[in-house]
């Protein structure tokens, strides 16, 4: 199905099941402990042996030797395998760099080998028992080091100037010129990073842990050098991802390499303390900010310049995409630059570019409507654009950041704020209120689906969607129902194998819009087949089981009576979709309380005003806004991958030392969604929500600070160390 013009009525617009806030279907399953995850495929893989990562011990050099003769004879061992062992291996589209170093090596942690023994104890054991000898390099590890000398990032992400900045911003009488810092992150998801590899002949079958099935399938067939349609790549349930999972990664390639190596079966987890190190982050930002603006709060200058870190091969983090559609200003810059580091590799974690991005820039918008004297609301809602403002001919397709604003202001009582930072105390504790905007670009990305109908009028659909804890069998699962007229509980979803239609799949916020229009594509194509079985008209309606058209209703079984029926679409979006640009639009509001005498911080209460189309299922995209609010809490205040610029390596690489929020770090958090339908984005009439919770989280939580104690800190997270000393006397 082509998606070449404005969605009219249709099917979704009934929202009988669509729009329903459903418990999800998978849920039972999860909570029973009956949802098989990546390492849990007992009854498909039988006799499994172990597979061990050895770990590069240096971050930059060379392996002289590496010594596996303690190992190979340790108990239980059935083969090792390192790069030299393995034969050619080839680098996947989306890797930055190789999975197995050999004999160079890129970053500390990167996988060097994979032990492969009778039990997980005893690959373990023998991998300890591993000696390299490495030729330790200097490397590159400091990032405003390297910044000094790094070259601007390569094509469009170098520079992009609209009118004169410059000039602009010389002439406005009122400026602001600020940096502000981000630091490395995590995706620390709680499912690691694991695989089981089985061979049959020259036909790999993997069970992963993966977002992106047709992407992992074919990234994994050309490290292996064997041809995609030899792989099948099953990733059914995923235990979060956040990004990390995107792209094919070290277990995947390992437990291949170990299960041809031992010609068994091989399971393999990766550790927690190497996940960090051996795998993707989010990476640090130096960024820099300049306004202007008329004394009456108009933009007439926005520059916003970002300086990031990646292995050779890499990009940047992306965190000045936002500031080129958020607000308007005749005269912009945006210009990123990459330097080149030998840290692990930077690539997508939630929200990439936005989430740091937004970090900044919505802080400098408070900063300016402070020198202007004006409400950082009002301020915000003083720029608003309904069009790109580097293509004043294209116009957002739905565009509410005012509206966010505005009933979020009132829904959090930001009226009755007291401007003047440091003023509001409760006790020992001052009180203070942010605000940010959320902006989050919606992606179309082609999608297919096959969906079955069998005689006794149960559906079935099948797509290589992934669900990372998202709900997408739920969303599928309503669409399915809605588009077919049928109970939810009559639709059985099958995802994550690369033997069903290739879909967006999970990442970008693109998945659950782009899921669902294929499904819609493929219900269409059987709607088809049903009312010409049934010898109906083109316009019948599917309802209750039944489908009608003029005087006769048939029961929808019954177009399969004979036999099943099966249809295959894919949704594809041509021209018409280049004419605007779609994104997601949202407000994010906030109360801190920090004690006087220790500096610390809590959070009192946390409210997301959301447009962002049709929602598709309120709880689950709830709990995700809500999951993203806390990540937001996290950049804001705790996350950081400490760098040791000496060796490096990220060194507090475990759950222990990188600190993420828990339950009692986080309050009453209101997610709130405007009634909105895009049309023009496809004909579900939706769009992403899952990364648009994440982006101006931090920045309201450092505004709210800001407010509640007179300091001002650019330099996340907001640890103590970086206000306690300047924090208001106490009277």
């Amino acid at each position: 199905m082509k998606f070449d013009s404005p969605a009219g009525t249709n099917p979704i617009d009934r929202k009988q099941a669509v729009g329903r806030a459903l418990p999800r279907i998978d849920g039972p399953l999860k909570t029973a402990g009956l949802a098989p995850y990546a390492y849990e495929h007992h009854r498909e893989v039988a006799d499994p042996a172990y597979g061990a990562i050895v770990a590069a011990g240096v971050a930059k050099g060379t392996i002289r030797s590496i010594d596996t003769s303690a190992a190979r004879a340790a108990p239980g061992v059935l083969a090792i395998v390192t790069a030299q062992d393995a034969g050619k291996l080839g680098k996947g589209r989306m890797n930055t760099v190789k999975l197995l170093a050999g004999p160079t090596v890129d970053h500390y942690h990167q996988a060097v080998a994979v032990v492969v023994a009778e039990t997980f104890e005893q690959a373990r054991a023998a991998a300890a028992l591993v000696r390299v000898d490495y030729a330790r390099a200097k490397g590159r590890f400091d990032l405003d080091e390297a910044l000094k000398t790094a070259k601007p990032a390569p094509g469009d992400d170098g520079e992009a100037r609209v009118g004169s900045f410059e000039s602009a911003y010389a002439a406005a009488p009122v400026k602001l010129d600020a940096e502000y810092t981000t630091p490395d992150h995590s995706h620390a998801m709680m499912e690691p990073f694991a695989s089981i590899a089985a061979w049959n002949g020259d036909a790999l079958t993997v069970w992963t842990s993966n977002q992106m099935i047709d992407w992992g399938r074919g990234d994994l067939a050309t490290t292996l050098g064997i041809p995609k349609d030899k792989v099948t790549l099953l990733s059914p349930y995923v235990g979060g991802g956040f990004g990390g999972k995107l792209f094919l990664r070290a277990d995947a390639v390992l437990a291949a390499l170990g299960a041809r190596a031992a010609k068994r079966p091989v399971k393999l987890a990766m550790p927690r303390p190497m996940m960090a190190n051996n795998t993707t982050h989010r990476p640090a930002t130096r960024q820099r900010i300049r306004l202007g603006a008329t004394r009456d709060g108009l933009l007439t200058a926005i520059g916003h310049e970002s300086g990031s870190g990646d292995q050779p091969d890499g990009g940047p983090e992306a965190a000045v995409n936002q500031t080129k559609l958020l607000y308007a200003g005749a005269n912009r810059l945006a210009a990123m630059r990459l330097a080149v580091l030998d840290l692990p590799e930077g690539n997508a974690m939630r929200a990439p570019g936005e989430a740091p991005g937004m970090m900044a820039l919505e802080i400098a918008i408070d900063e300016m409507a402070e020198k202007l004297g004006m409400d950082p609301v009002a301020f915000r809602i003083r720029n608003d654009t309904q069009v790109d403002p580097s293509h004043p001919d294209k116009r957002f397709s739905q565009r509410q950041l005012v509206r966010c604003l505005t009933e979020g202001a009132d829904r959090f009582g930001w009226a009755k704020r007291n401007a003047t930072p440091a003023q509001v105390r409760d006790g020992k504790w001052l009180i203070g209120t942010g605000v940010a905007a959320a902006f989050r670009n919606h992606v179309n990305m082609t999608s297919g689906a096959r969906v079955r109908l069998s005689s006794d009028g149960r559906v079935a659909v099948e797509t290589d969607m992934t669900d990372i804890g998202t709900g997408s069998y739920t969303i599928i699962a309503q669409t399915a129902a809605e588009m077919l007229g049928v109970p939810v509980d009559a639709v059985e979803v099958r995802l994550g194998s690369s033997a069903y239609p290739v879909s967006a799949g999970s990442g970008g916020q693109w998945g659950a819009a782009n899921s669902t229009a294929g499904v819609y594509a493929a219900c269409v194509r059987l709607r088809e087949q049903v009312v010409q079985r049934l010898g109906m008209q083109a316009d019948a309606v599917f309802a209750d089981g039944r489908v009608s058209s003029g005087n006769r209703s048939v029961a929808l079984r019954d177009a399969a009576a004979q036999r099943p029926l099966s249809a295959e679409d894919k949704i594809e979006f041509g021209d018409f979709s280049k004419q605007y640009q779609f994104a997601t639009f949202g407000a994010h509001f906030v109360e801190v309380a920090v004690d006087a005498y220790t500096g610390v911080t809590r959070l009192r209460r946390m409210l997301a005003v959301c447009a962002a189309g049709r929602i598709i299922n309120p709880i689950s995209a709830r709990s995700q806004v809500i999951g993203a609010m806390t990540m937001g809490v996290g950049s804001a205040l705790m996350e950081e991958l400490a760098v040791d610029k000496r060796f490096g390596m990220f060194v507090n690489h475990d759950l222990a030392s990188y600190e993420v929020p828990v339950h009692a770090d986080i309050p009453h958090q209101e997610v709130v969604f405007l009634d909105e339908a895009d049309d023009k984005a496809n004909p579900m009439k939706a769009k992403g929500v899952g990364e648009l919770g994440l982006c101006g989280v931090g920045a309201a939580v450092a505004n709210a600070i800001y407010n509640a104690t007179g300091v001002r800190v650019r330099d996340y997270p907001i640890t103590l160390d970086k206000y306690l000393d300047r924090l208001p006397a106490i009277a």
